[in-house]
């Protein structure tokens, strides 16, 4: 607050609207809306962020900006999302004066706000603050995009509207994330086979137009955009398709980053063809007392559809046209109308897709799983990304579950912002002036309550075989009749309206009961468990949980029998589900301590730079904005109780064994010189900026402990340092005592020898390591002990580095010493990574002239691939087994010094250097890659490999294990190989093998044996590829009659199959 006496600043200059001690809504509003055309999109009501949306990019979340708000003080640094994230992670860890504990983030406001992009950014942030050198904060990051993709679609009030609500919860060991786990709700199925005008269906469709080749949509059976009814027949133009075309690569590389197989993508996609192709199936009049008959048109996009599902065609016409029964062993055939028969249609491609967005994010739960032990405590962040407050020209079933979740969310702010605050206050008697805000808790027993509660009433009527929508909105208007918040729809409208905190919503009531049953046709389930696609088999195979959520099991298949049995079953509704998933989200985060973001959208045309006045002061007043900003301004947000107070910070008092009681608190409070606190009966009441305070009490107290523990620590190193130092010094002159005594022994004896008159016999040379060239001794300089060399030349000396003085003795490599254990276990690890070398990479890292690439340097040590590289050129690079682990250590030369850089393959085949944010289906293409585009963080591009060196002192044990059966071996010395190039002999061949100490160039003779066994072991490599994941890639497992399929849908279309996009403009 502005100190009393102060003239109070404009509000548009305030980046926090609760220090000003005068405030109405024309202020406020100017205020905003000055901040807003200054690009000050961010505003703080003491602890909660709003947030306006630019509609427009901005240079505010760039690394650098990142780095400012990590681990800044609050109010030096203005109004951030970063401030938001840093504040969640720091309370997560109990850095901000509390105790640690799980967190919770709320994001909300309407549809176009700006949510789903504040969600990425607080994801963005806090991957950068626990930067723990793993690829899991990448794969973390990679979830959004690759959502976005599935369960986001252009809607007339936002061009990526979240049509899903997902909370993630990321989970951290200390401060090092170690998992994380997503929940999504209520996805829009509907929109795969209906939306208004002006909207389109989900991005995935328009992204494999864009992004798959001619070859690829020949290979899934997809024909030209402008054919499928699901997608309106409508794409875009060449710059919105060139759009969506990265945006399907984007997708594409957030697929293998975060771990999903290729075999499982090329299988869902293979779906998600078959889901356009049923689309397109339409039905005759059946004729008098006959069955329903396909269109002739529809023939060959029913064989298309059977064979991308991987199902007979005649199968899957019977589960569109007909029902079977059994009663009492007898088999009965129901035929359907042709509006039954396209609800069937339709029923199986929302079924369809819905399962395979339920098994992506079942699939991402257990690829982002933490792997740690279950008795470890683990705290955890979580973001709520849910869809915003909808109010449409039509309103459906759908709409009526978003704002249903809006309201919920209302509620949760209400009762954490205004009720358990003002409930404090009575509890402890402080004197206080209750402030009224929109308690919606009415609104929330109209919805939810039961048995009468309108969920409650929609699973009534939808039990009733012979209930229709209009018997329901009946049920409404009779049981609702007199409530404030429910009105009955005027005329012969089929619908109803409710009052929401937001505002009037009308609804139609048409679909809503088809919604919320939510039924699959019978046999198709039975249908589609057996069939040859094995990822459309288990989606049905699964079971679905009370909250919705797609559980995938092993389990045996079903004949078509069992569907009766299956369809006899309770099924949870729609609307049942939703309600139990929202119960299970409030739980969790009632349990966690919360953060808000309120986003807000400035206009409705999604202009930048311009504000609708009324539109922002509707969203401010229903918000409750001006009410949360009184509280925050009077109130007291945090209230921690004696014992916790004294807990956490009782250091203060600098004594040991502080009482945990009011007195220790007031004697703590005492010594700091804070105001504005108050202390009730049971505990203490602050301000919002009173915790940073005594925050940096602490840490100013925890600065001076670690000035204390240098010292001491620096005493007790220095100390044993000089003993050890005496030691050496006595050891290396005992060293040089016996070495005398040892040149004194061999003078006499070769004085002995030379009194003899037999001429010596000759004594084999025994060949020793080549030691580092000594510098020239000083004369009457006593030797000095040695001390470990750097680590490499390219490493700067230092005083601790260094040898002690230039004329002491200096190391030999390769002479320390090793315990037996030590050196066993290298040994067993370098083996193990060899072995996985030869079964798993060599074929793939093999060139097709048999030859490794000269970037390849085998196993080889840090040490030696920074000596290999220190009179390259800047950007020379290599690549080396690593040789504690599975994998590659890329060596890049830098201006002053060596980089190493992780390469991880990833368990889906692909390979990814850590840090980075793109996967790569081979060494060789990450190569590539990185030679045009720098690696992260310095963005350092790879220049020119560093050749192949070889010597006489290498192993070749190593390599030999690595050829291909070679008939001959020959050994050569390095001038026989410098010169063997040129004039190699007619009989011999040249082959490049890895994995020793340098790769080195080794010759074979082209024997007949050997030209049959590399015959052998080509074949057997062609066939062994796709199962080991090699260069050949997945093909979808498609029905026969696919081919068939796309000749016949040809002869009726007008199309053709390869329409430009020109043509496809609107």
């Amino acid at each position: 607050m502005m100190p009393p006496g102060e003239p109070q600043p404009p509000a548009g200059s305030v980046g926090n609207l609760a220090a000003l001690a005068e405030l109405d809504e024309a202020s406020l509003l100017q205020g905003l809306r000055e901040r807003f055309l200054r690009q000050q999109v961010y505003t703080d009501v003491g602890d909660i962020l709003i947030a306006l949306n630019p509609f427009q990019p901005l240079q505010l979340y760039g690394r650098e900006v990142s780095e400012q708000y990590r681990c800044h003080d609050e109010g030096s640094l203005p109004p951030h999302i970063f401030a938001v994230a840093d504040r969640a992670y720091h309370a997560m860890l109990g850095r901000r004066g509390a105790r640690p504990q799980s967190q919770c983030i709320v994001i909300s406001g309407e549809s176009g706000a700006g949510k789903t992009e504040s969600t990425k950014l607080l994801l963005q942030h806090i991957m950068n603050l626990c930067k723990g050198n793993s690829q899991l904060e990448q794969q973390i990051l990679q979830v959004n995009p690759l959502l976005e993709a599935f369960g986001n679609a252009q809607t007339v009030m936002n061009d990526n509207s979240s049509r899903f609500g997902k909370y993630i919860q990321l989970r951290f060991q200390n401060n090092t994330v170690r998992g994380a786990k997503l929940s999504e709700y209520l996805l829009e199925k509907s929109r795969v086979v209906r939306h208004d005008t002006g909207e389109r269906n989900f991005h995935i469709f328009y992204y494999m137009f864009a992004g798959l080749s001619s070859e690829e949509k020949e290979m899934y059976g997809l024909l030209d955009p402008s054919l499928y009814r699901y997608i309106s027949g409508r794409f875009g133009t060449e710059d919105v398709a060139q759009h969506w075309k990265q945006k399907y690569q984007e997708v594409c590389n957030a697929l293998d980053m975060v771990g999903f197989q290729e075999q499982e993508q090329v299988d869902m996609q293979a779906i998600l063809a078959g889901v356009l192709s049923l689309g397109n199936v339409t039905f005759e009049p059946p004729e008098s007392n006959g069955s329903l008959k396909l269109s002739e048109a529809s023939r060959g996009w029913l064989k298309a559809a059977a064979g991308q599902f991987g199902v007979q065609e005649d199968e899957l016409l019977k589960c569109l046209i007909c029902t079977m029964s059994v009663t009492r062993g007898e088999q009965i055939q129901r035929f359907h109308t042709q509006q039954q028969a396209e609800d069937a249609r339709d029923s199986i491609a929302k079924v369809a897709y819905g399962r395979v967005f339920g098994w992506i994010v079942s699939k991402i739960n257990e690829l982002l799983a933490e792997n740690v032990d279950p008795e470890v405590e683990l705290r955890e962040i979580g973001i709520l990304d849910i869809f915003g407050f909808e109010n449409f020209a039509v309103n459906r079933f759908e709409q009526l579950c978003i704002n249903l979740a809006n309201e919920q969310l209302q509620h949760f702010f209400n009762h954490h912002i205004f009720q358990l605050e003002q409930a404090a206050y009575r509890a402890e008697e402080l004197s206080w002036e209750t402030i009224t805000f929109n308690n919606n808790e009415a609104i929330l027993n109209l919805l939810l309550a039961k048995p009468l509660g309108l969920l409650s009433l929609l699973d009534e009527q939808s039990a009733f075989p012979q209930a229709t929508d209009k018997t329901f909105v009946d049920k409404l208007n009779s049981s609702f009749k007199g409530n404030l918040h429910f009105q009955p729809a005027r005329g012969r409208v089929l619908g109803f309206s409710i009052i929401h905190y937001a505002g009037k919503v009308q609804y139609t009531a048409d679909g809503f009961l088809e919604k919320n049953r939510d039924t699959l046709p019978a046999n198709v389930r039975g249908l589609f468990i057996n069939s040859i696609t094995p990822l459309l088999s288990m989606l049905f195979t699964a079971t679905i949980s009370r909250t919705g959520t797609l559980m995938p099991h092993v389990k045996a298949k079903i004949v078509p029998e069992a569907d009766n049995k299956f369809n006899s079953t309770r099924k949870q509704s729609a609307g049942a589900q939703f309600r139990h998933s929202l119960m299970v989200l409030m739980e969790r985060m009632y349990s966690a301590n919360p953060h808000f973001v309120r986003c807000i959208k400035p206009n409705s045309q999604k202009e930048p730079g311009v504000v609708d006045n009324q539109m922002l002061l509707q969203q401010l007043r229903y918000n409750g904005l001006l009410e949360t900003i009184r509280i925050r301004r009077d109130g007291f947000s945090w209230r921690p109780s004696f014992e916790e107070f004294a807990e956490r910070y009782g250091i203060l008092l600098v004594k040991p064994d502080v009482s945990l009681n009011k007195e220790s608190c007031l004697k703590i409070l005492q010594s700091t010189d804070m105001t504005g606190w108050i202390c009730g009966k049971s505990r203490l009441f602050f301000k919002y900026w009173h915790q940073e305070q005594l925050a940096k009490y602490v840490e100013r107290l925890e600065r001076a402990a670690l000035v204390i523990q240098k010292v001491f620590r620096g005493f007790r190193c220095r100390k044993s340092y000089l003993k050890l130092m005496a030691e050496l010094r006595a050891q290396a002159q005992r060293q040089q005592e016996e070495a005398e005594r040892e040149r004194s022994r061999q003078q006499a004896m070769e004085a002995e020898a030379q009194k003899r008159i037999s001429l010596p016999i000759p004594v084999p040379r025994k060949r020793l390591p080549r030691p580092y060239p000594r510098p020239q001794t000083v004369p009457d300089m006593p030797p000095q002990p040695p001390v470990p060399r750097p680590r490499s030349k390219l490493t700067e000396f230092t005083p601790f580095d260094n040898f002690l003085h230039p004329t002491g003795p200096r190391p030999v490599l390769g002479t320390e010493e090793q315990t037996g254990e030590e050196a066993k276990m290298r040994q067993l690890k370098r083996g193990a990574t060899l072995r996985w070398f030869r079964e798993t990479q060599a074929q793939k890292v093999m060139q097709d002239d048999g030859a490794f690439p000269s970037w390849l340097h085998g196993m080889i040590s840090r040490r030696e691939a920074e000596n290999l590289l220190i009179d390259k050129p800047l950007g020379c690079f290599l690549v080396r087994i690593s040789q504690s682990r599975p994998g590659y250590t890329l060596t890049y030369r830098g201006e002053s010094r060596c980089r190493h850089y992780m390469i991880e393959m990833q368990p889906n085949i692909r390979y990814v250097i850590l840090g980075e944010d793109r996967a790569h289906t081979s060494l060789t293409e990450l190569v590539q890659y990185h030679q045009t585009v720098g690696i992260q963080p310095f963005m350092e591009k790879l220049t020119v490999p560093c050749g192949q060196n070889s010597s006489e002192s290498l192993d070749y044990e190593d390599l030999e294990s690595l050829t291909v059966t070679p008939a001959v071996v020959v050994e050569e010395s390095p001038h026989e190989e410098q010169t063997s190039a040129s004039a190699c002999p007619a009989g011999r061949t040249t082959l490049k093998a890895g994995a020793a100490t340098v790769l080195r160039s080794m010759w074979f003779r082209r024997t007949k044996n050997f030209q049959e066994q590399q015959s052998l072991d080509k074949s057997k490599t062609k066939s062994s590829l796709g199962k080991a994941g090699g260069r050949q890639r997945a093909f979808p497992r498609l029905h026969s009659s696919i081919r068939l399929a796309m000749k016949e849908i040809h002869q009726f279309s007008s199309v053709p199959l390869n329409g430009s996009f020109k043509e496809l403009q609107h």
